[in-house]
């Protein structure tokens, strides 16, 4: 048995000014609850989205493994069209599939450059709906660094993994779990990179994994229009308890110059921290 679960404490109908005074300086995870995010809320149905960009083409994660694990990679990348993806990202069973009809998709949206060199930005990727969702005031603008398009399958759980930039993650449709562990766990994590490798966080391999017990393991359901604040290096691993529709939105609370300019995901380490991996 690990340590016991803490939860992620919940603030309601909080301020702007309240999360940059009260929240932000913390460096701790925060739900926020009846936080205005526009009318996506409503209007963000499959039909409306479907109509609104249907056409669009989409790189996603197909697996047959609900834990989709970027260490293995036991996903491929396919391209869909938009319509499509709603489609089957609802289903359980697929008539059309490429690996199994029991398959799993994943979207986090991309940049245009096909190399993933673009920064992920809903206002340039998805126009026609970026107006719908209002991203809270909790930072400068010129802070601004990527928002992130992300629909999944019911039962799609991402790896377990860091940013190097501030985050939140609007919630619009479906429940989500989240479980987040404190940078200070990094040797608990058995980590490659910024990802760790045990995949399963709830049954974990304890013969490979012996100190991924210790870590402490902070836990939170996201309802559909919540927003959960992850500080940087904060580890965080997401579970769709129903299909999902999100945004993520990351702003750099550092120095311009340390983050890598070529990181459009902003999970690179910075570059003071490369530096001294290096030498």
């Amino acid at each position: 048995m690990g340590p016991s679960v803490v939860p992620i404490p919940t603030f309601s109908n909080i301020s702007a000014d309240y999360f940059r005074k009260h929240i932000y300086p913390q460096r701790f995870p925060a739900l926020l609850r009846d936080v205005d995010i526009g009318d996506c809320s409503k209007k963000w149905t499959a039909d409306y989205l479907a109509e609104k960009i249907g056409d669009n083409s989409v790189k996603v994660h197909v697996s047959i493994n609900p834990k989709m694990n970027f260490t293995e990679k036991n996903f491929v990348y396919k391209t869909l069209l938009f319509g499509e993806l709603l489609k089957r990202a609802q289903k359980v069973n697929q008539d059309l599939f490429f690996l199994s009809p029991k398959e799993f998709y994943y979207l986090r949206s991309l940049g245009a450059d096909p190399r993933g060199r673009d920064v992920a930005d809903i206002k340039k990727q998805f126009p026609s709906i970026a107006e719908d969702i209002h991203i809270p005031d909790f930072f400068l603008k010129e802070d601004f660094f990527s928002s992130v398009f992300r629909i999944g399958s019911p039962g799609v759980q991402l790896w377990t993994h860091y940013d190097v930039m501030d985050n939140i993650l609007i919630q619009v449709k479906g429940r989500k779990r989240m479980v987040l562990y404190n940078p200070d766990e990094a040797l608990n994590m058995y980590l490659i990179g910024d990802k760790s490798q045990v995949l399963d966080i709830d049954d974990p391999d304890v013969e490979r994994f012996p100190k991924f017990l210790s870590a402490q393991r902070h836990e939170c359901i996201m309802e559909p229009g919540d927003i959960i604040f992850i500080p940087a290096l904060w580890f965080h691993n997401t579970l769709a308890l129903e299909f999902g529709i999100a945004v993520n939105i990351f702003w750099r609370h550092l120095n311009y110059q340390f983050y890598d300019k070529n990181d459009p995901y902003g999970n690179k380490d910075l570059i003071p921290a490369s530096r001294v991996r290096m030498l």
